[in-house]
């Protein structure tokens, strides 16, 4: 080849490499919770920056770690997490800490929920907060659930028609605020009693996996008429059969936050920040907070939603409600063993 048709050659292999280039699109891995995103908005993010976003999903707080702890915090970009979980994952090396001049969005958000839990505000951003109650059919419960014991000694009737939540936490949390005690309780007596009021449910429980809240769940259909659930998921519920009701029961429970994290192995970390920063546009944050049906952080966001959605007790409880209500801490191991010795017993 001579040097005139080398000079010609060497921008049009260029212009190919580039366009070879352009016509693979950036794809992010969403690592997060079935039902947790608005599909519209992943097409519109993807329409507006070229950016495909793929969800996988995980059943669980537990199950996510274990996904995470098999691929060594790898092959995922992003990933929803509940606050308890972020210094623990953090401390493995897992998490990316938040770059806050690249999701100047940050601004929007409420300051008490960034720091509520151990390093949030280092390694993530706050996605939702809600609480946890029971969700039940006012058609088939023939008085009005108010307390958590109405779930752990349900009448004889609806036995065989309670569902739980197969979470240690979540169980053993709502057993300990149905006795009068701190969900975060460290106390041997408290914990035993807490198993015992579980063990004692058992025979009444159809089933420790979350209930589903499409059209085919067990509550619109009727084969479970009681089931520990989000406020949120309730309500979504509540599309498909208007005699589903929720309630906060009057001992309290438990104030939970989601929060989106960067994993450190992300090789599209840029395009995550732009993810995340996408999410909390204000009318963005408000429109998937009403596709969720759960309260959104994001101040900014809170100014566009209907009063309706805002004064509905079910999604924004007033302080009075959540008085008696709690956020996780990080437990003692000790404590920690003893809680996974007593879900196991239960469950396995």
């Amino acid at each position: 080849m001579n040097k005139y048709n080398a000079s010609w050659m060497a921008p049009f292999l260029l212009a190919t490499a580039l366009s070879a280039q352009a016509a693979e699109p950036t794809e992010l891995i969403f690592l997060n919770w079935g039902d947790y995103m608005d599909p519209e908005l992943l097409e519109e993010f993807e329409q507006r920056t070229g950016i495909r976003v793929k969800q996988t999903y995980f059943e669980s707080d537990a199950s996510r770690d274990e996904l995470l702890l098999e691929t060594d915090g790898k092959g995922f970009d992003v990933t929803t997490i509940d606050g308890t979980s972020i210094r623990i994952l953090a401390k493995r090396g897992w998490l990316e800490p938040i770059d806050v001049t690249a999701i100047p969005n940050l601004k929007h958000i409420d300051p008490r929920w960034r720091t509520i839990h151990e390093e949030a505000e280092i390694y993530s951003v706050p996605y939702f907060w809600g609480t946890l109650g029971i969700a039940y059919r006012q058609d088939l419960v023939p008085f009005t659930v108010s307390s958590w014991m109405d779930l752990f000694r349900p009448l004889e009737a609806l036995h065989g028609r309670v569902s739980m939540i197969h979470d240690p936490r979540d169980l053993i949390g709502a057993a300990l605020k149905a006795l009068g005690y701190s969900l975060n309780s460290t106390d041997p007596k408290e914990l035993a009693e807490a198993e015992a009021l579980l063990h004692a449910q058992a025979p009444a429980v159809t089933t420790y996996q979350y209930v589903s809240f499409n059209k085919n769940s067990a509550l619109v259909n009727g084969q479970v008429a009681m089931s520990m659930m989000y406020n949120g998921d309730a309500m979504t519920v509540q599309q498909y059969n208007d005699n589903i009701a929720f309630v906060l029961p009057k001992e309290g429970s438990n104030i939970w936050v989601d929060y989106l994290s960067i994993l450190s192995a992300s090789t599209e970390k840029a395009a995550a920040k732009q993810f995340i920063n996408f999410l909390n546009e204000p009318e963005i944050a408000a429109r998937l907070a009403q596709y969720l049906y759960y309260a959104t952080p994001n101040r900014a966001a809170e100014g566009l939603l209907p009063a309706a959605f805002k004064d509905d007790p079910v999604i924004y409880p007033n302080e009075n409600a959540l008085e008696r209500s709690e956020t996780y801490h990080r437990l003692p191991a000790r404590t920690q063993r003893t809680r996974a010795a007593i879900f196991s017993r239960l469950v396995y």
